[in-house]
């Protein structure tokens, strides 16, 4: 079996982006962001900045009633809706249906960024892949889909996962320090399984495609291990996703994207301190080069 392939701009430039053509912001593709609960609200509001800096050109996000109007006066660019929740903060069953209406009429998704892992986070999960749309599932729903494999590996496009060690423990049931041991491995093992695109972060991340190919990419600096950079980088993914990039083109260049913005901070900020709100503004630059 072959070794990863090194991820860098040389190997970018053989998975353009799609050029957008005219200024109008339907034709820049609409993104809905899944995303916050009453305890991590601001997990909706970094993938919102990460999918708009990468592009795209209307967002939705879908959050807790309780969050929504003070989530829609931070991110006044935003369309915000509310759903009903349960007592833990996290999405009712009831909300599933409104959900799954919002998802069907965008380009992309991007799900579970700050959500409670509850009972409805599963049946939530079938809901979006039935819909056969381009997506990025991160944090909860990860934990849920060891439960909806076949609906997975049946989606019409097959989603980009984005776990740490933990959620990747979750999707193939073993412990995270097997992960840790060799996450390639691992992400080859979990591509094969639910017939998806999978991102293992790590110092060295590591992107596996589901035909097996893989690549890896050195990481932009210990910085980036800092709360709700993951939120970022799911919202980069999206962002790319909604102005139509195939899957394995948005997650290659969502994990470079997010690594160089963490590089640029660390050389103007220093390499710990910089905080996760100050990624996104670092990717356009990256983008028109």
């Amino acid at each position: 079996m072959t070794g990863p392939t090194r991820l860098d701009r040389n190997e970018l430039e053989k998975h353009p982006l799609p050029m957008l053509e005219g200024g109008d912001k339907d034709s820049h593709g609409q993104i809905l962001i899944v995303a916050g609960s009453r305890d991590v609200p601001g997990a909706a509001l970094l993938a919102a900045h990460g999918a708009m800096r990468a592009g795209a050109g209307k967002l939705q996000i879908a959050c807790p009633d309780a969050i929504a109007i003070p989530l829609g006066v931070a991110m006044p660019e935003a369309m915000v809706v509310g759903h009903s929740t349960t007592r833990d903060g996290g999405i009712a069953k009831s909300a599933i249906a409104k959900l799954g209406d919002l998802a069907g009429r965008a380009d992309a998704i991007v799900a579970g960024p700050g959500l409670e892992a509850n009972n409805a986070a599963a049946p939530l999960g079938r809901k979006l892949l039935e819909l056969g749309k381009p997506m990025a599932l991160d944090a909860a729903l990860l934990h849920v889909l060891a439960d909806c494999v076949e609906d997975v590996r049946t989606a019409r496009i097959p989603p980009i996962l984005l776990p740490h060690s933990g959620e990747m423990a979750s999707l193939l049931g073993c412990k995270p320090a097997e992960i840790d041991a060799d996450p390639l491995s691992a992400g080859r093992t979990c591509a094969n399984r639910y017939g998806a695109y999978v991102l293992v972060k790590g110092v060295q991340s590591h992107i596996v495609a589901p035909d097996g190919r893989c690549w890896k990419y050195g990481g932009g600096g210990p910085g980036l291990g800092v709360s709700g950079s993951g939120d970022v980088l799911a919202g980069i993914v999206g962002g790319l996703l909604a102005r139509g990039t195939e899957p394995l083109s948005a997650l290659l260049w969502a994990v470079w994207l997010h690594g160089e913005a963490g590089r640029a901070l660390s050389d103007r900020i220093g390499q710990l301190g910089f905080l996760a709100r100050e990624i996104p503004p670092e990717v356009p630059p990256l983008l028109g080069r």
